[in-house]
């Protein structure tokens, strides 16, 4: 009797119930699902379209806003008992675990210098990133430093500073990890106001030592720049995906936004390719429409390049065009202006913020993208994008889990797709919100409502899970 009892409770523990589909065991690491940023999980999410009209929503209030998307932990020890955990960085560096069945806070961070960054214009809309030790994690906050903090209790390993001047240069995009190394990426506030340079800072995860900077500007200067000291200001690399990590080699890609651009020490509005330590620039890209781009404040790293394999990046911008590139013809130190495979425009003309998704099916690649105004999707056939469909919906940054596309409208709505022919399948009520974007796992989907911009210190985390 015993044994019949546990195997239908090992049964059980791998499905929803009878009310919703079979829920997986898997994490949720980082921004984008994996370390080149697809935003297209390649296991089960236990969540089908059969599920979605029996989602429950519950709204979880928070100390502060999460401008940024959240990252996942299953089965783990959190404040002495085992969670499906959620874990989120607020807009002035707080730090959460919220326990995945509950919406119950289980631990909160809060960095040294909260209380006079509070409600100030010091602000991070930067994603955690988890340890592969799943005991860890990696967060931001105003202050300029990235810390490594506990999972079982949030209390601080140690922390880093990645800028000399965080009154100006500001921590924006998500934190990566590939190799031992946490990847940073550094931009400016609000206004580009000077001084600041756009850099690529590389932590050892074991004692957060600064191993290595990139900078974009005065780039034949390593370390850490004291911003006044270089004469060109700019270049921030802010796009929500920050440091790209192409699987196959292991180099980094980032984009950079206005900024000068003369091929040999500045570099404006490019996208660059940098070896895994980002010691050295491998290769490098930028329009010729490069002092344009600059002048109308047009930022070509208003995203980060989407890896679609074959050699093929796309460079989506604030100039509503997806450029689709030949890694092999950005390779060198040598400048590299022009020479696109192919540019298209965005999903509605509007400016692109968010990462596109990039995913794998049926033997096609599907790279799918929104703007301020619309989603569209395209196949990559024969080393060119075409088209396949276009909603007239606006959104951040789209998710393709469990066959199902995720897109979250930051009017106020988070719709659910079907990817192969883009036809509104649910929409589910959210909030108003800024660059969030959603992620699904377990049988949960996450999605943090609110806008850095407004400096509130609260905020609402939506969660939809199925029925027990």
């Amino acid at each position: 009797m015993l044994l019949t009892v546990l195997v239908l409770a090992l049964g059980l523990a791998g499905c929803s119930s009878l009310f919703g589909s079979p829920v997986s065991m898997h994490d949720w690491t980082r921004f984008g699902w994996d370390a080149a940023r697809s935003s297209a999980p390649d296991v089960a999410v236990g969540i089908a379209a059969a599920d979605l009209g029996t989602l429950v929503r519950q709204q979880v209030t928070l100390p502060g806003t999460v401008d940024a998307s959240v990252v996942y932990l299953h089965a783990v020890r959190v404040a002495g008992a085992v969670h499906d955990a959620f874990f989120a960085t607020t807009t002035y560096g707080r730090t959460l675990a919220i326990d995945a069945d509950t919406g119950a806070v289980l631990w909160t961070f809060t960095p040294p210098d909260y209380g006079t960054l509070a409600g100030t214009y010091r602000i991070t809309t930067a994603t955690p990133v988890v340890d592969p030790d799943r005991a860890h994690l990696y967060a931001a906050a105003p202050d300029g430093k990235v810390r490594k903090l506990a999972v079982a209790d949030g209390h601080e390993v140690w922390g880093t500073a990645v800028t000399t001047l965080p009154e100006r240069e500001k921590i924006t995009a998500a934190l990566n990890f590939a190799g031992g190394h946490v990847l940073v990426t550094t931009g400016g506030y609000a206004g580009d106001i000077p001084p600041y340079q756009g850099h690529v800072a590389v932590l050892d995860a074991g004692t957060g030592a600064l191993l290595q900077v990139w900078n974009a500007l005065c780039s034949d200067t390593t370390g850490l720049l004291v911003p006044s000291s270089c004469p060109q200001a700019g270049a921030a690399i802010w796009a929500r995906g920050g440091a790209v990590v192409d699987p196959s080699t292991g180099d980094l890609l980032v984009a950079t936004g206005n900024a000068l651009w003369d091929g040999t020490t500045s570099w404006g509005d490019a996208v660059l390719e940098l070896t895994p330590d980002a010691g050295r620039m491998t290769g490098n890209y930028t329009p010729t429409e490069t002092q344009q781009l600059e002048q109308l404040d047009l930022d070509l790293g208003s995203t980060a390049p989407a890896l679609l394999g074959g050699g093929l990046i796309a460079q989506g911008g604030k100039d509503a065009k997806i450029r689709l590139l030949e890694l092999a013809t950005l390779r060198g130190t040598a400048p590299h202006m022009g020479g696109e495979v192919q540019v298209v425009a965005t999903p509605s003309g509007g400016q692109m913020f968010g990462a596109p998704a990039v995913w794998h099916h049926g033997g096609t690649t599907w790279l799918i993208a929104s703007d301020t105004g619309g989603t569209g999707a395209w196949k990559l056939v024969n080393g060119t994008l075409q088209p396949v469909w276009n909603d007239p919906h606006g959104g951040t940054s789209p998710v393709v889990a469990g066959g199902l596309l995720y897109v979250y409208d930051p009017a106020g709505a988070l719709r659910v797709l079907d990817p192969l022919t883009g036809k509104v399948l649910t929409e589910l009520a959210a909030g108003s919100g800024h660059w969030n974007s959603p992620i699904v796992i377990d049988g949960r989907i996450a999605l943090p409502e609110g806008n850095a911009n407004d400096h509130a210190t609260t905020g609402v985390l939506d969660l939809w899970r199925l029925p027990h």
